[in-house]
């Protein structure tokens, strides 16, 4: 590539890392890696671990969605649905 230090293999990195942060899932993660073996997409996952806090963010979002539409008290209660 003409860059010293930087070796092709290292875009597939990239590449994965990208995926990883983008939210992809683990079998997701595999297959675009071409790997049946989990550990090497866990290496990808870990290093992503703020998509735990985008989870987070996420649901507290759809709670305070869910509470502000109540007309019936029960505003921070839950409860089973279904």
């Amino acid at each position: 590539m003409g860059l010293p230090g930087l070796h092709f293999h290292d875009l597939r990195h990239t590449g994965n890392m990208l995926a990883a942060m983008s939210g992809a899932g683990l079998k997701d993660l595999m297959a675009r890696m071409g790997h049946d073996n989990v550990r090497a997409a866990m290496i990808y996952q870990h290093a992503v671990r703020g998509a735990d806090q985008v989870i987070t963010n996420a649901i507290d979002q759809q709670l305070k969605q869910h509470d502000e539409g109540d007309d019936d008290g029960s505003v921070g209660v839950l409860a089973p649905v279904g």
